[in-house]
């Protein structure tokens, strides 16, 4: 997971900008690690009558990224260990995780590039 992320991140970042990646003494510095991918039930719903079990209608699939941003040019806009994070909800009845994981990890990680993105270099 971790290898699509920073492959996503740095495909982005090459596409939206005009930065280039070089091995060492960058101009700019991103690092970040994912710190959180959890379920949890946040649409409840009783089925088969007074009796029966509480089941979750819908499942929540968060990831959350620890990341670090360092400008050498201009720190203005400098963050350290700054937390970003994004869900997914899916129905388990109608979408099994095991078969869709990957394409709502990537939905996931689309949406917090976007935010790195955003709190990093879209004020240029």
């Amino acid at each position: 997971m971790s290898v699509l992320f920073t492959e996503k991140l740095k495909d982005y970042f090459q596409r939206n900008t005009s930065l280039t990646l070089v091995e060492e003494d960058a101009d700019l510095v991103l690092e970040g690690t994912i710190e959180d991918f959890s379920l949890t039930p946040v649409a409840p719903t009783a089925e088969g009558g007074r009796n029966s079990q509480y089941f979750s209608g819908l499942t929540r699939l968060t990831l959350r990224v620890n990341a670090s941003y360092f400008n050498k040019q201009d720190d203005q806009f400098n963050y350290d260990n700054k937390s970003f994070s994004f869900y997914k909800d899916f129905n388990q009845n109608t979408e099994e995780l095991s078969s869709n994981e990957q394409e709502f990890v990537e939905e996931i990680f689309d949406q917090i590039i976007l935010d790195i993105f955003n709190s990093s270099v879209a004020n240029w």
